[in-house]
Formats: C-alpha cells, sequence, structure tokens
C-alpha cells in the first residue's frame, strides 16, 4: 500500500494555515468588539473593469449591495465564476463583510485568516480588533471574505454532526500503525470524500488557492479599487502570494504573516511542521516546568518522555467523556498542537494535560473541539471540510516510498514525541478529482515590495518558511518577530505593528531583516 503521510501531516499542522484564532480565544484574548457606528454612509464605488476580458465583464461590472449587519459592519455577496477558465460553466456566490474606516478611508483593505478553510467573514465580524489594529480601523474600510468552499459562500459539505464526531474523534479499531489500521483509515477517509462529492454540489474540482486568488482580484475591482491591499495570516499567505504571481500589475501594499513556502512539496511540509510543534511543545514544557504547578517533573526531556507515556496510555486506554466521546491519542495530540499556537494558552494545555494524567478528558477534549470548530455537538464552520478540499487540490501527489520513509525518519528523529501521532495514510489518495496545484518559487516580477513577517519559533508556520518566502519575492521585505507562537503583527510587539501599519498606511517600506525582539 502506498502509505503517502502528507494527509496527516497537513491536517495536524494545518490548521498551519490557520491563524489559531481557537488558541488565542482560549486566553481570553480575543473578544467580539464591536466599534462605535460610523457616521459615514454605506457607499459602493463604480467597479474597475479595466483591461478585463469580455467572457469576465459580467463579473467584473457587478455592483454591489450593502446590507449594515452590524454597527459599522455591512454584508453583501459577489457573484464569481465556478470555473475561471471557462466562466460560463456556472456561478458560485462569495460572501464579504466590509467594516467601514472610523475615520476618513484611504481604501478597502483585504484581510485572510488562513486554514485554508478559516472564515473571514467571522473573524471580521466578530474578532475584528485581533485582525488589525485600531490605526487600520481607523483608516482603512476592512473587508473579510469567505474564499470559495468556505463558510457562508458556496460552500464544500461532506457530514453532518454525528459523522463528523466519529471521522474526528472516533477510534481505529486496528492497533496503530499495522496494516489493518491503515485500511481502516484509507477507507474512513475514502467514505469521508465520497461524501463531499455528492454534497458539494459539482464544486470540488474548483476548490483551489489559484481560484480563490482570482477571486480576490474580483472582489477588488467590485469594490472599486485600482489595487490589492492585503493582509493575509498563514495559508493566507500563500493565498497572497498567489495573487502576486497571478496579477502582479494589480498587487498594492501586500503583507504576509506567518509565510507558507510555496516551494515546499507537501512531504517535507508535513516534516517541517512536525519539527515546529515538537520544539514548541519543549518550550511549553520548560515553562511548565519552571512554573512549579506543572504535572511533569524532572528536566525538559524527562517530561517530554513522561507525556509520551501519557499518549501512549490514551492511545491503548481512551478516556471516556461525559458525552459519550472518547479520548484518543490522535485527540489529544489536536489538543495539544491547538494550544501551542499561542503562548497566552499554554496554561491551558496545562489544566488539559494534568486532567489527562487523572483520567479526564474534558479540558482536551474542549482544546480539540476549538481546533475543529465543534460548540456544543455542532460544527460552527466548515474548515474541516474546506481544509480538505482546498489541500487535496493544491498539492501534488508524492508517489516516492523512499521519500516517504527518509521524511518519516526525520520526524521520528526530531521529533520523537509528536511522531507516533503524525502520520498515517494520505486522505487525499482517496479524493475524487486529481490535483491541479504545483509547488514552485513565487517571485511576484513587478509586484512591488511585499512584506512578510516570521515569528522565529512559529510551530505551525515555521521561521525558515518565512526566510525562503521573502527571499524568492523580487521584492520581498523581511520582518523577524522573536518569539513564541503563531504569526506576528498584532500580537504585542510593537516593533512588527508599527513597520507594518506605516507600510500599509503610509507606503513606508520596512527595513530588509529588521528584527523585532
Amino acid at each position: 500500500m502506498n502509505n503517502r503521510s502528507t494527509s496527516r501531516l497537513r491536517r495536524a499542522a494545518a490548521i498551519v494555515a490557520g491563524l489559531a484564532a481557537a488558541s488565542v480565544a482560549l486566553s481570553g484574548c480575543l473578544y467580539a468588539m464591536i466599534p462605535e457606528q460610523s457616521s459615514r454612509p454605506s457607499t459602493t464605488s463604480a467597479p474597475d473593469t479595466e483591461g478585463v476580458a469580455e467572457d469576465l465583464l459580467p463579473f467584473y461590472s457587478q455592483e454591489l449591495t450593502w446590507t449594515e449587519c452590524g454597527v459599522g459592519f455591512d454584508c453583501t455577496d459577489v457573484t464569481a465564476p465556478l470555473d475561471w477558465e471557462d466562466p460560463g460553466k456556472g456561478e458560485i456566490t462569495l460572501s464579504v463583510v466590509r467594516h467601514r474606516a472610523e475615520g476618513t478611508p484611504v481604501g478597502s483593505l483585504l484581510t485572510n485568516p488562513g486554514g485554508p478553510g478559516a472564515s473571514g467573514v467571522d473573524l471580521i465580524l466578530n474578532n475584528l480588533d485581533y485582525a488589525v489594529g485600531s490605526d487600520l480601523i481607523e483608516n482603512f474600510d476592512v473587508i473579510g471574505f469567505d474564499p470559495r468552499g468556505v463558510g457562508a459562500s458556496t460552500a464544500v459539505t461532506c457530514y453532518d454532526a454525528p459523522q463528523m464526531d466519529e471521522y474526528l474523534y472516533g477510534i481505529p479499531a486496528a492497533a496503530r500503525g499495522t496494516a489493518e489500521w491503515e485500511a481502516e483509515l484509507l477507507d474512513s477517509h475514502k467514505a469521508f470524500a465520497e461524501a463531499c462529492d455528492a454534497n458539494s454540489g459539482g464544486i470540488l474540482p474548483y476548490i483551489t488557492t489559484v481560484n480563490a486568488a482570482r477571486d480576490m482580484d474580483l472582489i477588488r475591482a467590485v469594490l472599486g479599487d485600482k489595487q490589492l491591499n492585503y493582509l493575509g495570516y498563514s495559508y493566507g499567505t500563500f493565498l497572497g502570494a498567489t495573487y502576486a504571481k497571478l496579477y502582479p500589475e494589480k498587487a498594492g501594499r501586500l503583507v504576509l504573516d506567518g509565510a507558507i513556502d510555496p516551494a515546499v512539496p507537501g512531504l517535507e511540509v508535513g516534516a517541517t511542521q512536525a519539527l515546529g510543534f515538537e520544539s514548541a511543545l519543549r518550550a511549553y514544557m520548560q515553562d511548565c516546568l519552571d512554573s512549579g504547578e506543572c504535572p511533569f517533573n524532572g528536566t525538559v526531556d524527562e517530561a517530554m518522555t513522561d507525556l509520551g507515556a501519557l499518549l501512549a496510555s490514551v492511545d491503548s486506554t481512551p478516556l471516556k467523556s461525559g458525552d459519550g466521546r472518547m479520548l484518543g491519542a490522535d485527540s489529544l495530540m489536536t489538543a495539544i498542537i491547538a494550544a501551542l499556537y499561542s503562548q497566552d494558552s499554554w496554561g491551558y494545555l496545562t489544566q488539559a494535560l494534568d486532567e489527562a494524567l487523572q483520567g479526564d478528558p474534558t479540558s482536551a477534549l474542549f482544546l480539540a473541539d476549538f481546533y475543529n470548530g465543534r460548540e456544543n455537538g455542532t460544527y460552527t464552520d466548515n474548515s474541516a471540510e474546506a481544509f480538505r478540499a482546498y489541500n487535496c487540490m493544491d498539492y501534488p501527489v508524492e508517489d516516492d516510498p523512499a521519500a516517504e520513509a527518509a521524511t518519516n525518519a526525520k520526524i521520528a528523529q526530531g521529533a520523537p514525541t509528536i511522531a507516533p501521532y503524525w502520520t498515517g495514510p494520505d486522505s487525499c489518495s482517496v479524493w475524487p478529482y486529481p490535483p491541479t496545484g504545483t509547488r514552485g518559487e513565487i517571485k511576484a516580477e513587478g509586484a512591488g515590495p511585499i512584506v512578510v513577517i516570521g515569528t522565529t519559533n512559529d510551530p505551525a508556520t515555521p521561521y525558515e518558511w518565512s526566510e525562503s518566502l521573502a527571499n524568492q519575492l523580487e521584492e520581498g521585505v523581511l520582518i523577524t518577530r522573536v518569539g513564541e507562537g503563531h504569526t506576528g503583527y498584532n500580537k504585542g510587539n510593537a516593533c512588527v505593528d508599527d513597520a507594518v501599519e506605516a507600510f500599509l498606511l503610509d507606503d513606508v517600506v520596512p527595513e530588509d531583516d529588521l528584527r523585532c525582539e
């Protein structure tokens, strides 16, 4: 059996591309702060149709109808072609929200929280001042959108809540690592993929980052902007870099925070992230031991060994929760990963591990639920479904057993605690459509300066990826945030924030290799 491990690597890491809103919310730092009502009325500029092909004019020339959807917020829908290569094949809807500038607007700022699969509409509507700082709120019309396949846009739909529970939390009957275990998981992935195909109205072949980037240009144009100003987090950096590659002349001021390296193949993505999360886990463990309230003792190495024993114990004997679900090692690993996105969430991880050691899975399941978008027995979004759809179309198939074996050996050596729960049969090997994406450097010739932010111990998008992307881009400019956690802007580092806001507001390009301690 071809056991390509990229799916598990990408799923475990990925909300790689998530903004890690979950971990921030857990810290108590993320609130739905609704600004005061702006006195400026809802306005719509004339669409920018310059140079648009005739068959795309019906889409680019559409005029938006905005509806107030909160104090200071307007919502609308944008109609986009299902297939950008054949615009007559059908249409999809893109859900868009705008928070009107509280002062005199200098233009629009499009945002993306990552995923792939995270809702940009929800981020702006519910967590505006986590997404962007106050100076940007004052001066920009801040735009959030749900990419195709996501949330309130024409969405990927696969399972109902009980089916998702079984898919995400179910305990395999066979022992981990056996041929029977692999076959069982592959059957589960195949059933999920078939449900996605059956329930998504034919959109799966078109759920790609290239198409989503083309959708962004459409949104730019119907907003009446000549160029795109953009702030993208995590997977949103890949989306933004892809936009700059496709539309360099339309790329305005782009900030890519927590970068994905577009040249890295799927197997290497998973291995790098495994090592990144192991590094973050060790940093957490040192902090836990220093706190005097840690459920583990001894050195970091000894504590990591004990954590490994806990994972193995839960793997062999899952813990039953009050709602009847079982906490196995995979869900416990999901909980650990969720908390590692932000140092502010480390206290929740300590609580979850302490409880698990005593046989109580409550807090661990809470963390895993937050990661999976589950609340009170229902799923608040379709992020897990859209995530799979994008990755299975974006990442080329890698059928190289020798490379896979080398990757697994690298993970086992560099991430021994995480490794047993990191790999598995590739869910994308049974996806109903072949991938159309490619991996390669993005130079974005002619796009002008693009700011890339990397955090030195970012577990989800390791710092080396931000370095690499900044070097690939023809005019890439790197800002380094020294610290823990995922992404760097609006995280309390004034050096990063000031540089980003001066660039977006005043077109002041930061000095390359700016290092923010």
